[in-house]
């Protein structure tokens, strides 16, 4: 299993994935887009396809209360749009993906903080920062679901 984290930034989409064991995310780059994240959709489908991922994690700008702002809007669409399009992807005889892989949305609040962070712990320079922090914060996004998942699973295997 592999899992891409999606970090819709205003100038790049930073993308994230996991080792098959899902217990580690590391930086798969990121994509320009020049204040349109949906231009991304076809370079993640694309991805998707060449590292045969399992789910997608899409990190869903809420605002500091929680509620839903203009962002957290466009990442839902930004979302529904691809789910769209990787199933077309399943029907195309051509295509190597058999099933649509689970989207999620998750809080990704306070992750872009978290992202300039580790770069700067990574002895990064703050002004080599902009090219990187989107898929840096990709990185935060998807390490949060997969850490999530696994004491989910931690917490079924002791009951």
């Amino acid at each position: 299993m592999v899992w891409l984290g999606v970090d819709l930034g205003n100038a790049r989409v930073g993308l994230a994935l996991s080792d098959p064991e899902l217990t580690l995310a590391h930086p798969a780059g990121n994509i320009a887009v020049y204040g349109d994240s949906f231009f991304a959709l076809e370079d993640v489908c694309a991805l998707i396809e060449d590292e045969h991922v399992d789910r997608v994690i899409v990190g869903l700008p809420l605002q500091m209360d929680g509620t839903e702002g203009k962002s957290a809007k466009k990442a839902r669409r930004w979302a529904d749009n691809l789910t769209k399009r990787l199933k077309l992807l399943v029907d195309d005889d051509q295509s190597p993906i058999q099933t649509v892989p689970q989207v999620t949305l998750v809080d990704e609040r306070l992750t872009t903080v978290s992202a300039h962070r580790l770069l700067l712990d990574a002895s990064v320079r703050t002004n080599r920062h902009r090219p990187v922090v989107d898929q840096q914060s990709a990185v935060v996004i998807l390490q949060t679901a997969l850490d999530g998942a696994k004491e989910k699973k931690e917490a079924i295997d002791v009951r």
